[in-house]
């Protein structure tokens, strides 16, 4: 546990950011009863001999029961209206929705681009589970190349209250390569990756062979990129559980940073502040692999804009990523119609999109009462890794649908920043998130990403092939939990592996 909610303040306003009292206060939804109940139930067990109470319902009482399948990831949460299973399958739709170029005779679906990089939200989270890098044969659509520079003397970035949120795109290419187009234009260009081998000797001898990737660019068709242009691959993450997470408090996460290490254990936490466009006021971040969106909704548009090119009340931007530098692009025709609405996915699409997003269920938990999965749930505590993988969570009660309201939830993150080392740095900053930090990532429904995703490959552009590589991937904060792994015996080992894949 951090030194707590005291400290994180101090620290806050020390670092001269001015936030609203509000922002950095203690839990207002709760009694005293309520909340002495809150902070018992999530304190961290230190009795790994049987499951904890409603330790297999990750999700609380929105926990979905079935079948372990390739569609595990893509049922609503159980305890939805009839109503609201409505609005979810018609926000599905709009989910797996193709959207094609204009002008076209489907209207309601035209807009796509004309840079993107998908066709559709599923297009890059498939069955609502994680991306991976490109392989033979595939064209990766589920993941991407971020692009910024550094700062200059015209900063675009959005500032308020002491925040500076977002990044400075290239002048040319924008903030995201786009690998595709659609007629008639050419593509950005594609995105390189070559990796080399970087062997990792484990306590008992076993040399495990880590991929460390490169990243470059080629078949640029809009002229070169800025000589100090910042490259960052991101891979698609998981769908599930993104409504429950918005319904954390802030306090509850704050509570659990320590951004000058106060406490000397050798992680920090920071919160990355950021600008929300809907209410335009300074929020949390707690979505994205640096933590830079505060909401599912401006998530949501962010990747309507980045990445199928399709403009939103909040990001209305009919041809993308397009930048003034690429002229045949903003030429080209959008699918902007006044009849339909003032952008190419209006409030309707938004709100049905957002409703889905919010309302994607966590699996049930497998074998929690498994021998070797407790061994395991001991040994991950034991490492230190349930540090920044905090395990629980209790929502708000004042959340504005019921079936987010006091839900004891499992998501195994603190969704801070956390410094992960020189080896999984991307050295571009984003927001209050320098190069070196990256958001503790959810574990909820990681066992399953074979089964959902057809692969195993982990951590922010996919380089670990497997859980244990992902481990030893940690460095900076997290170099002492991932000693730790290293350091013990393979049978202790496989145990944590199987805890891991419990979840």
């Amino acid at each position: 546990m951090k030194i707590g909610l005291t400290l994180t303040l101090v620290a806050l306003l020390a670092s001269g950011i001015a936030f609203a009292q509000d922002k950095v206060n203690v839990r207002t939804d709760l009694s005293p009863e309520d909340l002495a109940r809150v902070l018992r139930v999530t304190a961290p067990t230190t009795d790994f001999s049987k499951p904890e109470a409603s330790e297999n319902l990750q999700a609380g009482k929105g926990t979905t029961k079935f079948t372990v399948n390739a569609d595990s990831f893509s049922h609503f949460m159980d305890n939805l209206s009839f109503e609201q299973e409505e609005t979810f399958k018609l926000g599905n739709a709009l989910f797996r929705k193709i959207w094609v170029s204009s002008p076209s005779s489907t209207q309601a679906s035209d807009g796509l681009g004309p840079l993107f990089n998908a066709r559709g939200c599923q297009s890059c989270h498939l069955k609502d589970g994680r991306g991976h890098p490109p392989t033979i044969g595939n064209d990766g659509v589920s993941m991407f190349l971020r692009l910024s520079v550094p700062p200059g003397e015209h900063d675009t970035r959005l500032a308020m209250d002491g925040v500076i949120a977002g990044e400075v795109g290239d002048a040319t290419y924008g903030t995201q390569l786009q690998d595709f187009a659609v007629p008639g234009l050419k593509a950005e260009g594609r995105m390189v990756i070559d990796y080399t081998d970087l062997p990792a000797t484990l306590g008992d001898g076993t040399v495990v062979t880590l991929q460390n990737p490169h990243y470059s660019v080629a078949d640029l068709n809009y002229g070169p990129m800025a000589p100090d242009v910042m490259l960052s691959p991101r891979v698609a993450p998981p769908m599930i559980g993104l409504g429950l997470v918005e319904q954390i408090p802030a306090a509850d996460i704050l509570a659990h940073a320590d951004p000058e290490d106060l406490d000397g254990d050798g992680i920090s936490g920071k919160a990355n502040w950021t600008i929300d466009p809907v209410s335009n006021t300074v929020m949390l971040g707690r979505f994205g692999w640096k933590a830079g969106m505060a909401t599912v909704r401006s998530q949501s548009a962010g990747a309507f804009a980045g990445d199928i090119g399709i403009s939103t009340p909040i990001n209305n931007l009919p041809h993308g990523d397009c930048t003034e530098g690429q002229p045949e692009c903003l030429a080209m025709p959008t699918g902007e119609q006044a009849r339909l609405g003032v952008s190419e996915a209006p409030d309707p699409v938004m709100d049905l999109v957002t409703f889905y997003s919010q309302t994607l269920g966590v699996p049930e938990r497998r074998n929690v009462g498994d021998a070797a999965v407790l061994r395991g749930k001991a040994a991950f505590y034991g490492a230190g890794c349930a540090s920044c993988h905090m395990p629980k969570f209790v929502t708000s009660r004042d959340a504005p649908e019921k079936i987010h309201q006091f839900q004891l939830i499992w998501p195994y993150s603190d969704f801070l920043l956390h410094d992960m080392g020189e080896g999984l740095a991307d050295n571009r900053p984003e927001g209050q998130a320098d190069g070196y930090e990256w958001r503790t990532p959810p574990l909820w429904g990681i066992g399953l990403t074979q089964t959902v995703s057809a692969h195993t490959q982990f951590l922010h552009d996919g380089r670990a092939r497997n859980l244990t590589e992902a481990i030893l991937w940690h460095g900076g904060e997290g170099q002492k939990a991932r000693d730790a792994f290293a350091e013990l015996p393979k049978a202790t080992r496989d145990d944590l592996i199987a805890f891991l894949e419990s979840l």
